[in-house]
Order: structure tokens, then C-alpha cells, then sequence
């Protein structure tokens, strides 16, 4: 028989404070019975980025109300839970810290499992809670930190194919955006100015085309958008909205290029690939969700995207992938650090960090 467990998933890795409860299911998947979200973009606008001393305070004012929010939601008292589950990094050491703490006091006071879970692991799970997904899969994880080809093999197995060796994608959008004048956070904003633009116009390089090594690299990309920009200052809207057009085609192709790449060294390595999961914030683009709808009809893959709320950074993710390891008999002791960076590949960093 199998064991159903609810677990309160806690993230406070970068700027969104994010509490959930999910439900594992007999046949396989999770049930979000609550999935709170505080957005702190209102208090980084100013700055055009995340600030991290601000993001920490933050997560500190609202994390405990977003807690008691997501257990009424769910009609739970924490006494009616399995584990407690939370983000212990990679992120914004400071927010890391908050929200860890705090799983780590409940599980003290409650006495309930406590699991120390790795944001990409979560981020890399979460096509299993949205559709009961087997292993091995093709993750592309694309967010504003991280941008990463990895063979998900099963919990705590993972095979880190190529990496982006500078600027994330999301990262590449939001400096893109920044130095254009769309504001913050500029992954929707370029998305939106793109619509209305010619993608043909500006002749951007397409980095690392045709490398067999699928890595990515976007630094090169941001700074012709700039040199363009530059070229013909002062911009109007319309050369804004070229430039946005252009720049996203440009990371589209690489996208498509470098997952050909992965593909190939996931068969030599694996054996045939049948899925292409895509995470992370930058999956809520809606003309990188096409043209990867349209690679993978062209290549036979099953392409599974989970619910744009669960791209982002959430909770349930994390309570998630608490439950993945519970069932396997993992869990974590009250030493636990926080972790500023955490590889998500076991052998670049041990990633079976659970106690049986």
C-alpha cells in the first residue's frame, strides 16, 4: 500500500517568499492543496534588481503569516504533517537562511521529518508532481540564476550535461531590459516589447551554434544588443521592440541548437531520450514554450511543461520534492547549512544529502 504524505514546502531563495502544502497521490503526482506566494518586486523596482539584505528582511516580515495562510488553505494544522520541507539553497545566502531556519524550528517544535531540499532538485522534480512523470528524463532549466541541461535519472541522480559558462538566460533578458529602459523584471517586459517587433532586423550572433558540447554562453549575445543599441541611439519604441524581437529569437535558436546537443550526448550516454522537461522561470515565455513545442514535435519527444505558477519560484515545488524524498526514507538533521551554491550533478557535489 502506498504511504500518502503531506508535506509544507518553504522557499525563500531569491525575492518571492512562498509557502505550500502538497499531497501525494496514490497513482503517482502530488496535489497542491495550498500554494501561497509573496512577491517582493514592488520593493526591488527601484534598484533594478534584487537587493539582497532587502529580499532577507523581507522574507523575515511575511514568512510566518504565509505559513498559518497556506495551512488554512489546506484545512491542516501542522500536526496533520509529514515533513516540513525547505529551499536550502542555491540562492541569496540571507533568504536562504530565513526560511530554513524557520522549517528547521517547526520540525523541532512539531518533531516531524525535516528535509533539507536543493532548489534546481525541486525545480528539476516538479514535471513529476504536475504529471506523475517517470525517470530518465531531458531537463532544460532555464531561471534568471541558473541555465542547465541535466539527464534526471531519479531522486538525487542527476547528470549535469552542459551549463551556461556565464550569464543565465533569464539573467541575459533582464539585463537586456535594463539597458533598453523596460525596467524590472524584465523577462516579461522584453516578452511583451518582442510582439510587437521585427526579429529579422538585427543580425544577433547565436553563441556556442553547433558546438557538441551542449553548454551555453549569453554574454556575448547581451553585449551586441547593446553595441546595436548604441549604433542607433537614440532608440524609439520600435527599435526597442526590434531589438527585444531579435534578442529573444536569438536565444530561441540557441535553445533549440544546444538541446540538438544534449540529445545526442543523453543517447550516447543514456540511451534514447523520450521527454524534454522545462523548468524555471524563463519556461513562462510563451515564444520559447512554441518553439519548443515545435522542436520536439519535429523530434518525437514528449514535451512536458509544468503550469506557469509552478515555472516560478513556489512552495509546492519544494513540499514536492520533500515528499520524493520521505518516500524514499530521506530526510535531514538540524545541522544542516545553508548553501549559497549547491551543484545539482552528484558528482560535482554530493547530492544524496538525506539520512535514511
Amino acid at each position: 500500500m502506498v504511504r500518502l504524505m503531506r508535506v509544507l514546502g518553504i522557499e525563500t531563495t531569491c525575492d518571492e517568499t512562498a509557502a505550500a502544502v502538497v499531497r501525494s497521490k496514490p497513482q503517482g503526482g502530488g496535489e497542491i492543496l495550498a500554494n501561497e506566494i509573496m512577491s517582493q518586486i514592488a520593493e526591488h523596482q527601484a534598484y533594478g534588481g534584487v537587493v539582497p539584505e532587502l529580499a532577507a528582511r523581507a522574507h523575515i516580515d511575511v514568512l510566518d503569516r504565509l505559513i498559518q495562510r497556506a495551512l488554512d488553505d489546506a484545512k491542516l494544522t501542522l500536526a496533520d504533517l509529514d515533513g516540513i520541507a525547505a529551499a536550502a539553497g542555491p540562492g541569496l545566502i540571507g533568504g536562504v537562511i530565513v526560511g530554513l531556519t524557520t522549517a528547521k524550528a517547526l520540525a523541532l517544535a512539531t518533531r516531524k521529518p525535516f528535509v533539507a531540499v536543493n532548489h534546481l532538485e525541486a525545480h528539476a522534480l516538479t514535471a513529476r508532481l504536475s504529471a506523475g512523470l517517470d525517470f530518465p528524463y531531458l531537463l532544460l532549466l532555464v531561471s534568471g540564476g541558473h541555465t542547465q541541461l541535466v539527464a534526471v535519472k531519479g531522486v538525487g541522480e542527476y547528470l549535469r550535461l552542459g551549463a551556461t559558462l556565464d550569464d543565465a538566460a533569464g539573467e541575459a533578458f533582464d539585463k537586456v531590459a535594463k539597458m533598453l529602459g523596460l525596467g524590472y523584471p524584465g523577462g516579461p517586459l522584453v516578452e511583451r516589447a518582442a510582439l510587437k517587433g521585427n526579429a529579422l532586423r538585427f543580425d544577433l550572433p547565436r553563441p556556442m551554434l553547433g558546438r557538441p558540447k551542449p553548454d551555453f554562453s549569453f554574454s556575448g549575445l547581451k553585449t551586441a544588443v547593446r553595441l546595436e543599441a548604441e549604433r542607433i541611439a537614440p532608440l524609439s519604441g520600435a527599435d526597442v521592440a526590434d531589438l527585444c524581437a531579435s534578442f529573444q529569437a536569438a536565444v530561441i535558436d540557441t535553445l533549440v541548437d544546444r538541446l540538438r546537443a544534449a540529445l545526442r550526448v543523453f543517447g550516447e550516454r543514456l540511451g534514447a531520450c523520450h521527454t524534454l522537461v522545462v523548468a524555471g522561470g524563463v519556461a513562462a515565455n510563451a515564444a520559447i514554450r512554441r518553439a519548443l513545442t515545435r522542436f520536439c514535435g519535429e523530434s518525437g519527444l514528449r514535451l512536458v511543461v509544468p503550469p506557469i505558477p509552478l515555472c516560478t519560484d513556489n512552495g509546492a515545488m519544494i513540499a514536492w520534492a520533500g515528499i520524493e524524498r520521505l518516500m524514499l526514507g530521506l530526510h535531514d538533521d538540524m545541522t544542516f547549512a545553508a548553501r549559497p551554491r549547491w551543484p545539482l550533478d552528484s558528482d560535482a557535489d554530493g547530492a544524496h544529502h538525506g539520512k535514511a
